[in-house]
């Protein structure tokens, strides 16, 4: 397959509307699920931990598959990885309303839903980088926007469907809704000039001959018997009356190869056999390889903060966005001074928080690791100050803030490139991804098994917002000058990494 160059225009923006209303789609559903997380609490009767884990597998498990993701979308193409998982959205949703217990929405909501949102994901940004080089940024800061504004429109329409419809009706629709993701997908043409048939590999190219011997180790002797064999009985089936003779003559001609041409065969089955035994030593050296190359990237103190910061940042930060329509219910809020729905506020300020993040990335004054780092500070603060907040108002501005400084995920990939390198980056970014689905998947239901325990959420945010901070102030201390300048480190990073250094930079 030869590709053209990217042309950051043209059909690409047609890639980019269809990529955003993709992610909408998909995403709307799983990160507005707060709402539904209280109807399943009503018709199930479980515990909050239990009754959390269908939200945070649903957003945890495509970011845990994330390597499973690209391996699809590399082997099959982003237009029909997106037209399966459109299948898989709508389906798992459909499924979902007909969920005779918590363990099925496991199955039907947490794994299918997530699973196809994950693949999606993967999809959308491949398809977007295919068709942007100069442009790359702003068409992936755009479709990124889908998933928040599909946050935010998703909360007051689940809401509205359950009161006309219950929860069973709005599953439908809401999967109904999904099948859209088939016409998105279907338009997600991919970007090729010309087919060619694939080149052969080398193992391709080795003549036929060379693998008469069979599967079991055989001498020379009994190959050439079973050659002999072979074309006498062919012969005896196209022509009866001079089988017979055939025999004969192909007796006397494969007895008269001379001892030379036997040591060239048995040769080639020699060279045939150390070709095969060195391509799969070659396979093993590749997977030696990677896992050296991770274990190098874990030697760079930075990153090996980074994965424990966003570890506990998910493990804190997520729940939020899932339970805090709980936690205005747990507080004894009343339904009239809802003016609009918690994680509605939270998804829109999410999207504000990407573009204003991210435009603040770009300046070169500004160092994007301290920058991440100040989220994650704030976002702990921020998670101190839920058990105080007793109003709407509060609750409101709480996760306004909230969903704003969630928006860090715009400059998270500046941050990984900063610390590993452009080179490293898509290893050490799929490492970071799965911590970061483990972090999801965590989250909430830890925090739900703290109000189980304890009857309130006043405990369960304190975990949070500690969490969240002491990922923060690691991460600090792993960056900070002074620090690199007492541990000798800065020398021993892998190449094409950087030394954060508050003089230089900030």
């Amino acid at each position: 397959m030869v590709f053209r160059k990217p042309p950051d225009g043209g059909w690409g923006w047609v890639i980019v509307v269809v990529s955003f209303f993709t992610q909408f789609l998909c995403y709307g559903s799983p990160l507005a699920v707060g709402v539904l997380y209280l109807e399943w609490l009503d018709a199930f009767g479980e515990g909050k931990g239990k009754t959390a884990w269908v939200g945070s597998l649903a957003n945890g498990i495509g970011l845990l598959a994330s390597p499973v993701c690209s391996i699809c979308v590399s082997s099959f193409g982003a237009r029909p990885v997106a037209i399966f998982s459109g299948f898989m959205v709508a389906g798992g949703l459909m499924m979902s309303s007909f969920a005779p217990n918590i363990y099925f929405l496991y199955v039907s909501y947490g794994i299918v839903v997530g699973l196809g949102c994950g693949l999606l994901y993967t999809a959308t940004v491949t398809i977007t980088c295919q068709y942007f080089d100069k442009r790359r940024g702003l068409a992936l800061g755009l479709i990124s926007t889908g998933s928040s504004v599909g946050l935010f429109i998703y909360a007051a329409l689940q809401r509205e469907l359950i009161e006309l419809y219950g929860l069973d009706g709005c599953l439908l629709i809401v999967g109904a809704l999904s099948l859209n993701i088939l016409a998105c997908g279907s338009l997600m043409r991919p970007l090729e000039s010309s087919s060619s048939p694939p080149e052969k590999t080398f193992v391709d190219k080795v003549p036929d001959q060379y693998f008469v011997y069979h599967e079991k180790e055989k001498t020379v002797e009994e190959n050439i018997s079973i050659l002999e064999k072979g074309y006498t009985d062919e012969k005896c089936v196209n022509n009866v009356p001079d089988c017979k003779q055939d025999s004969i003559s192909n007796k006397n001609v494969l007895s008269s190869i001379n001892v030379n041409e036997k040591d060239t065969y048995k040769k080639k089955v020699v060279e045939q056999t150390n070709f095969c035994k060195q391509l799969a030593k070659r396979k093993w050296q590749l997977y030696l390889t990677y896992w050296k190359e991770t274990m190098v990237l874990f030697k760079n103190k930075v990153f090996s903060a980074l994965f424990v910061a966003i570890l506990l940042f998910d493990i804190g930060g997520f729940p939020p966005s899932l339970l805090m329509e709980d936690v205005a219910r747990s507080a004894n809020i009343s339904e009239d001074d809802y003016y609009m729905p918690l994680i509605s506020i939270i998804g829109i300020m999410t999207t504000v928080g990407k573009l204003i993040l991210g435009i603040l990335a770009d300046f070169k004054w500004v160092n994007t690791l301290y920058l991440y780092v100040t989220t994650l500070l704030m976002t702990g603060v921020a998670l101190f100050a839920i058990p105080f907040a007793k109003s709407y108002l509060t609750l409101a501005m709480l996760s306004g803030i909230l969903g704003f400084l969630t928006g860090n995920w715009s400059i998270f990939p500046y941050v990984t490139t900063k610390t590993v390198g452009i080179e490293k980056l898509t290893h050490a970014y799929g490492i970071l991804m799965f911590f970061a689905g483990l972090g999801n998947s965590l989250g909430p239901p830890i925090v739900g098994w703290f109000y189980d325990w304890t009857q309130e959420y006043d405990t369960a945010f304190y975990f949070s917002g500690l969490c969240v901070l002491l990922g923060g102030f690691l991460l600090l201390l792993a960056a900070l000058p002074c620090w690199n300048a007492c541990t000798n480190q800065s020398s021993k990073l892998p190449p094409n990494t950087y030394s954060y250094k508050v003089a230089s930079n900030a």
